[in-house]
């Protein structure tokens, strides 16, 4: 049966393809971009989009109190809505170039009402550059080109500017795409270790001998390393398959502000809410029972487990960064 026969629509490229049971996957191109139940916005079947979950449902203040969140890529903007759902009233900024796919999707699988998403037809490297300082409580980073994560949005400036706009104990959540052995990723999580006001989740017991990894990467006077971690299944932490994981750093309590940036407030127009005070949004406890008790096979990487990944890996420059790695066809991700 072909695809018009079965209620595909289709629109400056964008398909929404029913899935049988009131939920529609859109399509970008031939590839699956996100997958919403406009009857169920707590459904969320994407893995890596489960484990972006995960991690903001282990943040403080604990649900249904909002949260601040940026969003760099928006597609269905299935997170968006789950964070609507699951934190009520939540101020929501979606970083979005592609204007065709936006409008598409909102006139097919429309926001739901008192919403506050506002979704913004620019770049993310752009958009983040004009957001006030700390003026998000959680940065998502998922944003692709012809499959692959974007050379800029790896950099030590971006990474940089992410630092500003959280706030302190502020959460950055990065979606990598990489083959197994994961190197492409390691030498973003070695990027975000090196930028000054990432990685300090606070917590981790026994890890600050991982301050400086002479032995292991180099990544030498790095004081961050402690509170990075990755989530992915299982099969990807194992390089079974090519995948997604899931990087996670915190804005660093009492990190010094980015050099040539100022500590001014937000604009007028960017939302603000108080927050409790600059502790760690995550809870990295509740975060780790989450992980066992997870749907699907899950694994968390901190601390030890995380450092010997990182071994050897380089950080990006800003002359050098790299986009993550082709994917390959679909069918072909397992390794045999």
């Amino acid at each position: 049966m072909g695809a018009a026969a079965i209620g595909v629509t289709r629109a400056e490229g964008v398909a929404f393809e029913p899935d049988g049971q009131g939920g529609w996957t859109v399509m970008l191109d031939g590839q699956p971009q996100s997958h919403v139940d406009l009857a169920d916005p707590g459904l969320v079947t994407f893995e890596y989009v489960q484990h972006f979950c995960l991690a903001i449902a282990s943040c403080s203040p604990a649900a249904p109190a909002p949260l601040r969140v940026t969003h760099v890529g928006g597609a269905g903007l299935t997170l968006a809505r789950w964070v609507q759902h699951t934190r009520p009233g939540s101020p929501q900024i979606v970083l979005e170039p592609d204007s065709a796919l936006s409008a598409a999707v909102r006139e097919r699988l429309p926001l739901p009402r008192g919403h506050r998403i506002r979704v913004r037809p620019v770049d993310g490297r752009t958009g983040v550059g004009a957001l006030g300082s700390a003026s998000a409580d959680v940065i998502v980073l998922d944003a692709y080109a012809a499959g692959r994560v974007p050379a800029e949005l790896v950099t030590p400036a971006f990474l940089t500017d992410v630092a500003r706009v959280l706030a302190p104990g502020g959460l950055l959540l990065a979606n990598l795409a990489d083959e197994p052995g994961l190197r492409w990723a390691a030498r973003v999580l070695a990027t975000m270790a090196a930028v000054d006001g990432l990685g300090g989740l606070g917590g981790l017991d026994g890890l600050d001998g991982l301050g400086g990894l002479d032995e292991v990467g180099g990544l030498d006077g790095v004081g961050g390393l402690g509170g990075l971690a990755i989530l992915s299944t299982h099969d990807v932490l194992k390089g079974r398959r090519f995948g997604n994981v899931v990087a996670v750093a915190s804005r660093v309590v009492g990190g010094r502000t980015p050099p040539g940036r100022s500590s001014t407030p937000p604009p007028a127009s960017t939302p603000t809410l108080t927050t409790l005070d600059d502790s760690p949004r995550l809870d990295l406890g509740v975060l780790q029972r989450a992980t066992a008790s997870a749907p699907i096979p899950t694994g968390l990487r901190t601390g030890p487990d995380l450092a010997r990944l990182l071994a050897g890996a380089r950080p990006f420059t800003d002359a050098n960064a790299q986009p993550s790695p082709a994917p390959p066809e679909p069918g072909a991700w397992q390794v045999r």
